[in-house]
């Protein structure tokens, strides 16, 4: 099934705005829900609306069913050994902090080192930004390659036998980069480090097997994969998730309770406190099921056409510049046009109906390292189309058309 055929499953892109057929090139902030999805969850609220876990009567066990249900897809989605090792979050801060609570502000100390780099999303660099504070431990950075990629001979310089966490991410929401995991993985190992991987944009986009990867930590967020939003993964193998300390006490993740001491239940649940994300953990199930019924492997086949087709045009724009690498690119493309501010860049392809981003895109430190202070960015997914990509570079002419005629 081709893009174009996908989109009919896709109601919201069947509009117009400001007067032009929406062209949605938004998807690493947020990827659009399918009606598979939409139904799924209203069906939940419709016909079997109930708490899980803590029932015995029929509604309850429908829904508990559904809950761990989604669990086990998630599972068998990203290849992991058990259910046990799937917990459901609000989605990836929300991993990045458990760990970092749950793990890093408990066991590190003086002497210590997480590393990371300046690529990260703030929502995989701040919480080990504040955790080596808090402990006394080094925040160290992997230098980047001249294009912002990361290379294995700067991991192998900068990771030591003090490094307790390797925090990185799989594929760059900004510079559209794919880091070596696996290779990674194996030097952390190598010294003794655990690796925490952010798959928000690696997850939306390939095939992961986090068993071949051997990470011991990964996490992506259900709306950037045709999902709802609110919800998301933390992956962990079950010997490190049995280290790290919840951070949400209360009911659902409690074992027993005494006066002055409680104890926790198995995994997952001793992280998932409180009523859970019933209806976001469904739907989650049902866009790994419509993903998986198109494929991984042509969803990240179809990306990497359209960026390349894209860049190969972008490329005869004069005084517009891609950052990143040029070659072999998942996903999207980051860029600015002369010195047009991306902000009124992209206020200009909206009034033609085209969605992008602009900004620093939660990664600042980036953004200083490229000598900018933000940029555009169109990323794609499944439903995009070859057309979409032509009326993009046509809308960024005429961008450079009009703020040319309005500064000559």
């Amino acid at each position: 099934m081709n893009a174009k055929e996908l989109r009919k499953y896709f109601p919201i892109l069947d509009q117009e705005v400001n007067g032009h057929p929406l062209v949605y090139l938004d998807n690493g902030a947020t990827s659009q829900k399918p009606i598979q999805v939409i139904e799924a969850m209203a069906k939940y609220y419709r016909e079997y609306n109930s708490n899980v876990h803590r029932g015995v009567h029929t509604l309850g066990n429908i829904a508990t069913d559904g809950y761990e249900g989604a669990r086990e897809k998630v599972r068998a989605f990203i290849n992991a050994r058990e259910a046990a090792e799937i917990v459901f979050t609000r989605g990836t801060t929300s991993a990045c902090n458990t760990v970092a609570y749950g793990y890093a502000r408990m066991f590190l100390k003086p002497g210590d080192e997480i590393v990371t780099t300046l690529v990260e999303h703030h929502a995989n660099f701040i919480p080990w930004q504040q955790a080596a504070k808090a402990t006394g431990a080094t925040f160290k950075f992997i230098p980047l390659a001249e294009d912002g990629t990361v290379t294995l001979e700067a991991v192998k310089e900068t990771i030591t036998d003090n490094t307790k966490l390797v925090a990185i991410h799989h594929v760059s929401n900004v510079l559209g980069d794919t880091t070596p995991i696996k290779e990674i993985a194996q030097i952390a190992h190598q010294h003794g480090a655990l690796l925490f991987v952010d798959g928000a944009q690696g997850a939306p986009h390939k095939k992961i097997d986090v068993q071949d990867l051997d990470c011991d930590f990964y996490t992506f967020s259900a709306h950037k994969m045709a999902g709802p939003t609110g919800v998301g993964v933390l992956y962990g193998k079950r010997e490190v998730l049995e280290r790290v300390e919840p951070m949400e006490f209360g009911g659902e993740m409690i074992d027993y309770v005494d006066m002055y001491d409680s104890t926790w239940k198995e995994l997952p649940w001793k992280f998932e406190g409180g009523t859970p994300i019933i209806a976001g953990a469904i739907g989650l199930g049902a866009a790994i099921d419509f993903l998986e019924e198109i494929g991984m492997d042509n969803i990240e086949r179809h990306e990497k056409h359209l960026v390349k087709y894209a860049m190969e045009q972008m490329r005869e724009i004069e005084g517009l510049k891609i950052y990143g690498p040029q070659q072999d690119r998942s996903c999207l493309i980051t860029f600015n046009l002369d010195t047009v501010h991306p902000h009124d860049l992209a206020t200009v392809l909206d009034s033609y109906g085209i969605a992008v981003r602009a900004g620093h895109h939660c990664a600042q430190p980036l953004m200083r390292w490229l000598n900018v202070t933000a940029t555009a960015r169109a990323s794609f997914y499944l439903y995009n189309t070859e057309e979409e990509v032509d009326v993009l570079i046509a809308g960024l002419k005429k961008t450079k058309e009009y703020f040319g005629n309005v500064f000559s």
